[in-house]
């Protein structure tokens, strides 16, 4: 289990060194398509690490929420997208993405652990904001549907490794580990924020 978790944090070593651009660009060097799409939540360290999180706090709050907040967030991501798509403003969109991985670190490091409605309604609040900057960095070019079943299988992903991280709470280190991620999921969005505003 230990193994499978140090597995899971070099994959997300790798995932995280890459630039943070995911909502910048999506098409450059890229087909425009399935492929782009499932590169766009991986590239930008503020959608990785909000995504392994909430996969994380699921698997810390048990079922249901082990399966409904990682099947809830690409649905909801994906409404947020079509809002992009339709030209609907949203105020503070690089602040919200920062806040989410702000909050959800902070959820995962203190093991809070509210009642599902009140956890779907902030992971779906926060699934607006990134399915939002997925829809905006659609490229002109490519097939927009291939486009977004990238980004949504690649937030599923994501949600997997979360969940994977989660689940070794129980093992010998495990509980400090998780709660380590989310220190540093916090910290990820602290530097996002700074950022922004600065």
């Amino acid at each position: 289990m230990l193994r499978a978790a140090a597995a899971l944090l070099v994959l997300a070593a790798g995932v995280l060194a890459e630039p943070a651009a995911a909502h910048l660009d999506a098409g450059s060097g890229g087909d425009g398509g399935f492929l782009a799409g499932l590169r766009h939540p991986v590239t930008g360290i503020d959608h990785a690490v909000a995504m392994i999180a909430v996969g994380i706090w699921g698997a810390q709050l048990g079922a249901p929420a082990l399966w409904v907040l990682p099947v809830a967030f690409p649905l909801v991501m994906a409404f947020g997208g079509v809002l992009a798509v339709a030209g609907v403003p949203i105020p503070g969109l690089e602040i919200g993405i920062a806040c989410s991985a702000i909050l959800l670190g902070l959820a995962v490091a203190s093991e809070v652990k509210p009642a599902l409605w009140i956890a779907l309604t902030l992971v779906g609040l926060f699934a607006i904001y990134h399915g939002y900057a997925h829809g905006a960095a659609l490229p002109a070019f490519g097939v927009p549907i291939l486009f977004a079943s990238g980004f949504v299988l690649a937030t599923g992903v994501l949600h997997l490794l979360g969940i994977g991280l989660g689940s070794i709470v129980n093992q010998p280190g495990g509980r400090l580990l998780v709660r380590g991620t989310g220190v540093v999921v916090t910290l990820v969005g602290v530097w996002f924020l700074i950022a922004e505003i600065g």
